[in-house]
């Protein structure tokens, strides 16, 4: 199940970048720790107000970013 509901953007926060839900945590943050070697646990256990489905939501979101469509000139 897709759980990208769980993204907001809110331009009174964060600058307006995408976000879990309210909090102030960035999907950038999420897949910053991520790459950084940092597991879901590790990450939920500093950030306690996070749930798993957050952090699944956070790389389906960086997933559909980077799926763009392809234009090449005629």
């Amino acid at each position: 199940m897709n759980k990208i509901y769980r993204i907001t953007v809110d331009s009174n926060k964060c600058g307006g970048r995408p976000c879990i839900r309210t909090t102030r945590v960035r999907v950038k943050d999420v897949l910053e720790m991520l790459a950084s070697g940092m597991n879901k646990e590790e990450i939920l256990q500093d950030f306690p107000y996070l749930e798993v489905d957050d952090i699944s939501a956070a790389l389906s979101y960086a997933a559909q970013q980077t799926d763009h469509p392809i234009l090449q000139a005629a």
